[in-house]
């Protein structure tokens, strides 16, 4: 969302540096890795684009573009490395994205980061058939690469080559191992286990370890991570307690280090959903939702919304109730592009 208010920020400034055409959606990143960049830091390197490469005309080019963003009283900072431009918004914006991300429902993890380009779209795999580990990941990593493409602003197109490799088992009886691990795990668990395996490393789930009701099983994590926050939800309601209406909201009450680097996990959702598409590795998805859902459990350890024997509510009671919704939005949206069941209750 905020590097989608960034890019509308710059586009008037870009569209009079050749080649027209170019823009910055969908080059935010994480600023240089040598660096420790506060919550709320994005950074681009597409001055050098724009500059053909050309480290003195990328120079130039970023300067330009960090003065245009000093500009919005939304934006903390504006800085040039190297011809790098890395920005950093104010902790104000930074932490109304709970309002916007719980406002935009599964919206939240889409953008136009993609926009332009078009995708192809195998369907919906039956991993259930699949001959073996190797077919179904293969099925499933091209379909998710599609649908995190679309999702991402891309245009997609039916395309059945991932059906044209050899994925049937014995059908019948569904018997095989992707089959059996799903009877015995479930659909939902092997399915998050094959889509974070990366390429070029052995396919294989542990059915076993993919059953486990652990926080190191990724798939139990981050669904747990989901139902806690919709437990807080619902504790809080019980009390009486609401968000109440968005104007009202407090961004400065979340000013908590774990609530900023939560927000900060929450404002690269849209941008984590590109990236995997635009690189074929649909893999760094479900790998960024554990991070999201391990900023959350930590957060919540050191600020929860609600707590025993809490009696009232207040500002900051609120404020935290708009973030563990907005973190309930975001992996359920996250989730739901997998294909894996988001339940309110493990």
């Amino acid at each position: 969302m905020l590097t989608g208010d960034l890019d509308r920020l710059l586009a008037a400034e870009i569209a009079a540096l050749p080649p027209p055409a170019l823009t910055t959606a969908g080059t935010w990143q994480p600023a240089p890795h040598d660096s420790a960049p506060a919550p709320g830091t994005y950074g681009t390197p597409v001055a050098f684009r724009l500059a053909g490469g050309h480290p003195a005309t990328a120079l130039k080019i970023a300067m330009t573009l960090a003065a245009a963003l000093r500009r919005a009283d939304w934006v903390c900072s504006a800085t040039v490395t190297g011809g790098y431009l890395n920005v950093t918004v104010t902790q104000d914006v930074l932490a109304r994205l709970a309002v916007r991300i719980t406002a935009a429902g599964p919206a939240c993890a889409r953008s136009r980061a993609l926009a332009g380009t078009t995708v192809p779209a195998p369907p919906e795999p039956d991993l259930a058939v699949a001959a073996d580990w190797a077919a179904a990941w293969w099925q499933l990593a091209a379909h998710l690469t599609g649908r995190l493409a679309e999702a991402a602003g891309a245009r997609t197109f039916p395309s059945f080559a991932a059906e044209r490799r050899p994925v049937a088992g014995p059908a019948p009886g569904r018997t095989g191992p992707v089959a059996d691990a799903i009877n015995f795990a479930g659909a939902s668990e092997i399915r998050y286990a094959l889509a974070r395996i990366a390429p070029g490393t052995p396919v294989r789930v542990d059915p076993g370890d993919a059953a486990q009701r652990r926080l190191d099983v990724p798939a139990y994590a981050v669904r747990y991570a989901h139902s806690r926050a919709a437990s807080t939800l619902r504790q809080a309601a019980d009390l009486g307690l609401s968000l109440g209406e968005a104007a009202e909201f407090g961004p400065r009450l979340l000013a908590h280090p774990s609530e900023q680097a939560l927000l900060g996990e929450l404002s690269w959702l849209p941008e984590r959903v590109a990236g995997a598409a635009r690189r074929v590795r649909p893999d760094t998805f479900p790998r960024y939702l554990e991070r999201l859902a391990g900023a959350y459990l930590d957060c919540q350890e050191r600020c929860p919304a609600v707590w025993p024997g809490i009696q009232a509510g207040g500002p900051l009671v609120v404020a935290r109730l708009w973030l563990a919704a907005a973190c309930a939005t975001a992996l359920r949206a996250g989730l739901d592009l997998l294909g894996v069941d988001a339940p309110d209750r493990l």
